[in-house]
């Protein structure tokens, strides 16, 4: 079945569609969806060739299904490659990149990144405040 045709199945009924505002945009949480839009582009469902990106335990899991597979095999048709916590910001993103530069829908490229430094970012501890300075009135009242 063609990718066209799937998108036209499954576009106005899935159990991934998102609408919260009735004039607003419809979201998406289905695997493989990077911006989690409903669109025909983004779409983990009715493309073929998707990039999943995700946070596990361990780090980064980027996950692109396998194009020449066999669509009865489904674990084996898919291709995961992890990228460790504690290896860096630029080498995950480096990871992410490489997938695009070599063919594999060049066009998420850029949505592939955004998500990639999105997950980066939750995935950091956040530093403690430093304390409050004591200014005017109270500074100088403090001082002996």
């Amino acid at each position: 079945m063609s990718t066209d045709l799937q998108w036209l199945l499954i576009r106005k009924y899935n159990s991934f569609l998102v609408k919260k505002v009735p004039e607003g945009p419809i979201f998406s949480k289905e695997p493989g969806n990077l911006l989690n839009l409903h669109s025909h582009k983004y779409s983990g469902l009715a493309n073929s060739k998707t990039i999943d990106i995700q946070s596990s335990e361990s780090g980064l899991q980027i996950t692109t299904l396998k194009s020449k597979a066999s669509p009865h095999a489904v674990r084996p048709a898919r291709s995961t490659a992890n990228v460790r916590n504690r290896s860096g910001g630029r080498r995950s993103l480096g990871v992410v990149a490489s997938v695009a530069k070599r063919g594999y829908r060049p066009d998420l490229r850029a949505a592939a990144l955004g998500r990639t430094s999105a997950l980066l970012a939750a995935q950091k501890e956040k530093k403690a405040s430093p304390p409050k300075k004591v200014r005017g009135k109270k500074a100088a009242a403090s001082i002996p």
